[in-house]
């Protein structure tokens, strides 16, 4: 098998020799923008695939973090041999601690999913087959960090914990409505104001200027229904959010949805807004419930994080993780 090396200076000619490349990284693949992509080859064909990242990367305490993220490989040796050069790739540009699969940073695509249930993967869930993670950790890779998704089966049920929470919400002032689909691109930058200010303390993050947010959000416009998707805001500020989106992969697969996908939940930090979450989740479930929806996931949250605990009364659906190789110095 041949490797090639392709930065993104060579634009798109660089990819002419290998017509299944697009469909193998995906169509972030000259708006991820990497160091390098690495394309293992075997007569004209992609056997394995990556993408390696030393800048623009997360920051760790101690460590000079690099990102191998685009992995693909249709075979043990392919990939194995396609992770032996980005490993290379990365000591030569001096990372001390490699994590991935992470297309860069926690913005974009990253993780693998490792175990749960065998039900279909849904709209924006990460797909992998499962020896992919085993091939990781044979070759050094070790777990750095665990998330999952779980299921809300039963709407009906009520959490009381969000009626002891609105009255303090009110003496506050905060209020919560449904985004404004006629100028979705202003409530955008009304929820990237939360999100950079919440998202500051959460594991890997990295700061994302607004115009990556956008582009990375005005593409769901389409897809987004406005009763769940809620805005609170405290005169006039935003001060949190829930964006949930109908599971299209469902619609798609069996030309029905009766599945509701949280993607994302953020609340400003202070004690001011102690229960938002768990009040907006609270109104989006009551709404999905009045919109027929049989089912809420909670899509890929990190194991640490205050919000898994939230959507209560939900049961684990899936298993992910995120991987570190150390480097010899």
């Amino acid at each position: 098998m041949d490797i090639r090396r392709i930065g993104m200076k060579d634009g798109l000619a660089g990819f002419e020799r290998v017509p299944s490349m697009l469909a193998v990284v995906g169509e972030d693949l000259f708006s991820d923008r990497p160091g390098l992509y690495l394309i293992g080859e075997d007569s004209g064909v992609v056997a394995s695939c990556a993408s390696v990242w030393w800048k623009d990367v997360p920051k760790m305490e101690g460590e000079t973090l690099g990102c191998i993220g685009h992995f693909f490989a249709s075979d043990t040796a392919s990939g194995e041999m396609i992770l032996s050069a980005a490993l290379a790739e990365l000591a030569n540009h001096g990372v001390t601690r490699v994590v991935g699969p992470m297309n860069g940073n926690t913005w974009r695509k990253y993780r693998f999913v490792t175990g749960g249930s065998d039900e279909p993967p849904f709209a924006l869930e990460p797909v992998n087959p499962d020896w992919w993670p085993r091939l990781w950790t044979s070759k050094g890779f070790e777990p750095l960090a665990g998330y999952h998704s779980s299921v809300i089966t039963d709407l009906s049920q009520v959490d009381i914990r969000a009626e002891r929470a609105i009255q303090r919400l009110k003496q506050n002032r905060i209020e919560i409505r449904e985004i404004e689909m006629g100028d979705f691109e202003s409530e955008l930058i009304r929820i990237f104001f939360v999100s950079e200010r919440s998202f500051t303390k959460n594991f890997l993050y990295t700061p994302l200027p607004q115009e990556d947010f956008l582009q990375a959000y005005l593409p769901l416009a389409g897809f987004v229904d406005p009763r769940f998707a809620l805005l609170a805001e405290a005169e006039g500020r935003p001060v949190g959010f829930v964006f949930s989106l109908p599971d299209v992969a469902q619609l798609k697969r069996e030309n029905r949805c009766d599945t509701l996908i949280t993607k994302t939940l953020a609340v400003l930090p202070g004690r001011g807004y102690a229960g938002l979450g768990t009040v907006l989740v609270e109104r989006m479930r009551e709404a999905a419930l009045n919109a027929g929806y049989r089912r809420v996931i909670h899509a890929l949250m990190y194991d640490s994080n205050e919000s898994a605990n939230i959507g209560k009364n939900s049961e684990m659906l899936r298993r992910y993780a995120l991987y570190s190789y150390r480097l010899d110095s």
